[in-house]
């Protein structure tokens, strides 16, 4: 029996049909470090799924109508976000140069050998821990400067007028093709700030949380938790259009740990 591991990889299956969907997902629950958040049946779905759920490892069939596996990788990047380790899943052989060209982090032929989908997973759970090693611990760095006070004051660019907002009447943030929307209690429009991850490092880590990569939220601001996909959840928040924000797996358990779920 393998042992179970620390901590849980999260999963995605693509497959256009049915049966090897549910086949694959079968045999990954033997794999207890596994966890299948979610299945999807051709590409765009994919590019969906991966976007919202963030997940750590997808397998993904090569050969479907419409967006193949192939193009799901392209489209990832496209639009700029960071792709999962992709494992391709196929009856044909004739993709492997195209899949690992793509950076797959491995091919396995159809139908999957038990044995071989272990291999698979044991070599991304160890690419998962070495990244996961080599992130840069917080703290500032020998030398620098004290860290600044957070900002009480955000600019808001609407209807070509720039506003004064105060930093506690914003909701949340959320960026676009390189575009950041600041929504306040009053007031939605554009920011000055190129990236989420420089915005945020000028407002209190303690208030506004990045729940997404694409969000950062007010978490005074949160009216709701909404269960989603497996033990997946999105956040109601309070600006008028009740915006429904999804919660990435890599923070699912601050969120338990915030409101105690």
């Amino acid at each position: 029996m393998r042992e179970r591991a620390i901590s849980t990889i999260t999963t995605i299956v693509v497959d256009d049909e049915p049966l090897a969907r549910d086949e694959l997902s079968f045999l990954l629950r033997d794999f207890p470090e596994v966890e299948v958040i979610a299945t999807g049946s051709n590409g765009l779905e994919a590019v969906d799924l991966i976007s919202k759920l963030e997940p750590e490892v997808v397998f993904l069939d090569v050969h479907m109508p419409g967006l193949d596996g192939m193009g799901v990788v392209r489209r990832l990047r496209e639009l700029g976000v960071d792709p999962p380790r992709f494992i391709f899943v196929t009856a044909y052989d004739q993709y492997a140069v195209e899949a690992f060209r793509l950076e797959a982090m491995d091919y396995l032929l159809k139908p999957v050998d038990k044995a071989r989908l272990a291999e698979s997973i044991d070599r991304a759970k160890r690419a998962i821990e070495e990244k996961k090693a080599l992130e840069p611990r917080p703290g500032p760095k020998p030398g620098a400067p004290p860290a600044q006070p957070p900002r009480t004051k955000l600019l808001i660019r609407a209807n070509n007028r720039n506003f004064i907002v105060d930093a506690n009447d914003v909701i949340y943030a959320t960026i676009d093709n390189g575009l950041i929307t600041l929504v306040s209690t009053n007031l939605e429009g554009q920011s000055n700030y190129r990236t989420i991850e420089d915005l945020q490092a000028n407002l209190d880590h303690e208030v506004f949380w990045r729940v997404h990569r694409s969000y950062l939220v007010n978490i005074n601001r949160i009216k709701e938790v909404v269960p989603w996909f497996k033990s997946s959840y999105q956040l109601r928040l309070d600006d008028r259009k009740r915006t429904e924000i999804p919660v990435s797996r890599v923070q699912t358990r601050r969120l338990r740990e915030l409101f105690k779920l």
